[in-house]
């Protein structure tokens, strides 16, 4: 008895003083209405089809240049070609990193946000550069996504300056730790290539994720993950500087946006809300306690293909989602690119 007792004492106190990563404060998650009204549900993307990549798995983003090249990156720092007109991706360089988000300049140069290396560029024969790894004395150590303006100017988010994809056992650790300490450490970057310099236009953002400029080149937008929203950041005219919500109360974590045609955005959701993640969003003391245990027991997002289309001013167009079940077996056997993100 005094034995079992004992155990109990140090359970308990392992729960309640171990250290841990976070810092939590206290929110207040907006109260969702789940996948309903515009959000209805449906299947429009169970007839999807998929591109093999080989022995490689992973594709958070894509890129098309000129010539009709897409490139992909994966989990093993590879970036991936599949030129115009061909069936597969084959490997064209590594980063030695975890590259995420990319995009062609108009020179056919990749630019790359990696998650362990911070910007970096790529010429068209395979030439690795680091553009930006440190802003404002501050070191980029998640760097997520990244989107290049008429002018050339490059905007990308460091998704959390505490927690890094490379120490804290990989981008999904990473984003989960800043999402469940919710304090905002994310940030978005713009870089001129021509000064060289950078500088910082946003911070205190909940896991800075996607970027995308907008069609008039006047704003740019960009997910702020954790608090399920696209914000509008002001880059000229009377409301330079200014920060505008988008869309807000979204149905799942936006993960990506990029430019639509007839001057809209596509939008993806990682995967849905967590109704757990929500309930403890004003009790910071449990969301320590939640850390502590054991990663099974934590809360895990959930594979969902979900793609919305909304307009400028954040009306819903379109949504096309397909159930849960398919994706992961999908995943699991082909390793495919989710060539609609």
């Amino acid at each position: 008895m005094k034995v079992f007792g004992g155990v109990v004492i140090l359970v308990l106190g392992y729960l309640l003083v171990w250290p841990v990563p976070i810092a939590p404060i206290s929110w207040q998650a907006p109260s969702s209405s789940g996948f309903s009204g515009e959000f209805a549900e449906n299947n429009r993307l169970a007839g999807l089809s998929f591109i093999e990549l080989g022995e490689d798995k992973g594709p958070e983003d894509f890129a098309i240049n000129a010539a009709g090249t897409i490139a992909t990156a994966t989990h093993s720092g590879a970036v991936l070609l599949k030129k115009k007109g061909e069936a597969a991706f084959t490997p064209w360089i590594n980063t030695g990193g975890r590259p995420l988000g990319i995009e062609f300049d108009t020179n056919g140069n990749l630019l790359i946000a990696d998650a362990h290396r911070g910007l970096l560029i790529a010429d068209p024969e395979g030439e690795l550069t680091v553009l930006v790894n440190q802003v404002e004395n501050t070191k980029v150590v998640y760097a997520d996504d990244v989107d290049v303006a008429a002018n050339g100017n490059i905007y990308f988010t460091d998704a959390t300056t505490k927690f890094s994809a490379k120490e804290y056992g990989g981008t999904l650790q990473a984003s989960l730790l800043e999402i469940l300490e919710h304090r905002g450490n994310g940030r978005l970057i713009e870089y001129d290539p021509v000064r060289r310099t950078s500088n910082v236009l946003m911070d205190g953002l909940v896991f800075a994720n996607g970027v995308a400029i907008s069609h008039d080149q006047n704003s740019v937008l960009v997910n702020e993950t954790g608090k399920y929203r696209v914000l509008r950041y002001w880059l000229v005219g009377p409301k330079q500087g200014q920060v505008e919500v988008v869309i807000d109360n979204l149905p799942g974590f936006p993960d990506n946006i990029s430019q639509a045609t007839s001057g809209a955005y596509f939008l993806g959701l990682a995967s849905p809300r967590s109704a757990p993640v929500d309930a403890l969003s004003d009790k910071p003391f449990i969301r320590k306690i939640v850390q502590r245990l054991p990663q099974f027991m934590r809360p895990q997002g959930q594979a969902y293909g979900h793609l919305v289309k909304i307009s400028e001013s954040g009306e819903v167009l379109q949504i096309t989602k397909t159930p849960a079940v398919h994706f992961p077996l999908l995943q699991a056997q082909y390793r495919p690119m989710k060539v609609y993100m």
